[in-house]
């Protein structure tokens, strides 16, 4: 069979799949989740042996120790997962939630109701925990899931699939619900973007490279975010410890995250006393500062940006710092070198505030707060599936909300159009 052949079939399965999964009752789906839970926890000798293999092909074939640290399901990684899994059971469910509900003049209801999008198309690197991920919050937000991971992963993905598989069946919902894609063929990635009869939606999860590919070449909308450029910008009159501790939060938290500062603006009014103590802190820390030419006249060590620096995600102990005039100076910097993922303001003063809420266009903005908390759990969707910079259905942290659309219901009496 053609690889070509073989994800259509998956295709088809999962759109068939995807309708009866949507009519379960919550309590059929919350079943499957913790029926997962249990066979996952049943299978550790299994999901350790299959993983081992991962491993020893990984290091085989020279994947870097970061790769490697990815790919390994630790005990506690697998702890993990179960955990996950209880906490997607008891989220509150959107599927059938109607809301916005108005009595028109002709005597009809009007409201909205949530659905499920269908089927989604998972992409996504390394990780084998992403397959538990992202198949407990489509189950959950009543869709049906193909799953396509890393070829670094195949024998651990396969071992889970047999798990969610068990777990699907158990509650009596379709093994066909949950897919993961048993090929480690590149083609695979091509043919399930370009199924729009079948899929309605992709998700990448990966490096930039991977999600420029799938936005360039997909036939099926897609769900992502290319870029974490996300700045910290210390307003004039701002509480100083307060810029301080936001400021190394968001850059040192965690350096690889696509929520981490990667530009730090400070308003010229608190240059002269903020920088040296801004740089004190990030030398503690190990960061190396690149900054604009009035940052260099009051810091001198630090390296000269250039151009590109603003552009940059660096996810690593590498900060931009820019000197700029006041708020307009810093919302136009935002606006033109930024990823549109997050932003920060750090001030005193509420129209300040107020305006870079209004005016920096990204998908999550903060007044007096570190960027790191741009993510599902943090904003109270109990977990996500992934951040979105798109401006149409979803953007932000996706959640469950973020796997469903609305559409409109109408209560009627007897009513006609007159």
């Amino acid at each position: 069979m053609s690889v070509e052949q073989y994800m259509q079939d998956l295709g088809r399965a999962a759109r068939a799949a995807s309708r009866q999964v949507a009519a379960a009752s919550t309590a059929q789906r919350n079943a499957a989740l913790l029926a997962t839970c249990a066979a996952l926890d049943e299978s550790r000798a299994e999901l350790a042996a299959a993983n081992a293999e991962d491993l020893a092909r990984g290091r085989e074939r020279g994947l870097e120790a970061a790769l490697l640290d990815r790919l390994e399901l630790t005990p506690a990684t697998i702890d993990a997962m179960l955990t996950g899994l209880r906490q997607v059971a008891e989220l509150a469910d959107p599927v059938g939630s109607i809301s916005d509900v108005n009595t028109m003049p002709s005597g009809i209801r009007v409201g909205r109701m949530r659905v499920p999008l269908g089927v989604i198309g998972i992409i996504y690197e390394s990780r084998p925990n992403v397959t538990v991920e992202a198949a407990s919050l489509c189950l959950k937000s009543g869709n049906a899931t193909i799953l396509r991971g890393g070829s670094e992963a195949l024998a651990s993905n396969a071992a889970i699939a047999a798990c969610i598989t068990r777990g699907l069946e158990s509650a009596g919902l379709p093994a066909a619900a949950v897919q993961v894609v048993a090929t480690a063929d590149r083609a695979a990635v091509g043919a399930l973007i370009t199924m729009p009869e079948f899929v309605d939606v992709i998700v990448p999860r990966g490096g930039k490279g991977l999600i420029e590919r799938i936005s360039r070449d997909a036939r099926v909308p897609v769900i992502k975010h290319l870029d974490g450029v996300c700045h910290v910008y210390i307003d004039a009159g701002a509480d100083h410890a307060m810029a301080l501790e936001i400021a190394v939060n968001a850059k040192t938290q965690r350096y690889g995250t696509c929520n981490t500062m990667e530009t730090l603006l400070v308003a010229a009014a608190e240059a002269d006393g903020l920088l040296p103590q801004l740089a004190a802190a990030f030398a503690g820390k190990g960061v190396e500062l690149r900054g604009c030419e009035r940052s260099r006249e009051l810091l001198p060590a630090i390296t000269a940006a250039t151009e590109q620096d603003w552009h940059e995600e660096y996810l690593a102990p590498v900060l931009a710092l820019r000197v700029v005039a006041d708020l307009d100076a810093a919302i136009g910097h935002i606006n033109h070198y930024g990823s549109q993922h997050t932003d920060s303001i750090v001030t005193r003063d509420h129209g300040n505030a107020m305006r870079f809420l209004r005016e920096v266009d990204s998908s999550s903005v903060m007044v007096n707060a570190s960027t790191r908390f741009a993510d599902g759990f943090e904003y109270g969707l109990g977990a996500e599936i992934g951040i979105s910079t798109d401006k149409l259905h979803a953007r932000g942290p996706v959640g469950l909300e973020g796997l469903t659309s609305r559409k409109y219901v109408v209560f009627g009496e007897g009513q006609v159009r007159r």
